[in-house]
């Protein structure tokens, strides 16, 4: 059974999960902590339940899913996976970072690309990945259809989309990817986005305003 920790980091109250089971074994998903307080959060854990993190994963590449990369991967000496159509933005995080007025380390390549149908596996777990973009050319969504949920990074939120103004961001295209690869998932599906709270499936069926007809 895969169990779900998040943190809420950085100046953009961004989520980051830790994702671990019963092996010890864990990935780290999104993990933009930027300060030193909300790096040591995520160490206290790890080293508190005696966890072995063996990858990090990002959903995306916008700059604050990636503020951390730098640091974890040092730290643990781990392999960091994305989709390669948003490799073009981690050259531009520093860029990015500056924009919103705060210091962003460089982080570092990405070691391995996340693609459609290719499972993730740690321990004795597994997420499938979903290739939805429209949010950024190379969104990814991590499905646990053992466990029930959905990681969406800024895909799909409570009650919300990801915004589309971005380079690379598409509304027709996101609407589609939302419509065509999670709406088709279980009602009871736990959503897990990359801001704010968590949500489901059914829920964001049946009340999220732009979804409607």
């Amino acid at each position: 059974m895969i169990k779900v920790q998040k943190f809420v980091v950085n100046p953009f109250q961004e989520n980051a999960y830790l994702l671990y089971d019963e092996t010890g074994s864990c990935v780290l998903v999104d993990m933009g902590s930027y300060t030193v307080e909300e790096k040591k959060e995520v160490l206290f854990f790890i080293e508190n339940n005696q966890l072995e993190p063996v990858m990090i994963i990002n959903t995306h590449c916008h700059v604050d899913h990636l503020l951390g990369n730098s640091f974890f991967k040092n730290k643990f000496k781990v392999s960091i996976a994305a989709h390669s159509d948003d490799e073009f933005m981690i050259d531009k995080a520093v860029e990015y970072g500056s924009v919103f007025g705060f210091e962003v380390e460089e982080p570092p390549p990405l070691d391995s690309y996340l693609e459609e149908g290719k499972a993730i596996t740690f321990g004795s777990s597994s997420l499938e990945v979903f290739h939805v973009p429209g949010h950024s050319p190379g969104s990814v969504a991590l499905y646990s259809s053992e466990d029930a949920f959905v990681i969406t990074g800024d895909v799909l939120f409570d009650g919300g989309i990801g915004r589309t103004d971005l380079p690379g961001g598409d509304y027709d295209t996101l609407i589609r990817s939302i419509t065509e690869k999670l709406l088709v998932l279980p009602d009871e599906a736990k959503v897990y986005p990359g801001h704010g709270p968590e949500t489901t499936i059914g829920e964001e069926k049946r009340f999220n305003p732009f979804l409607k007809g």
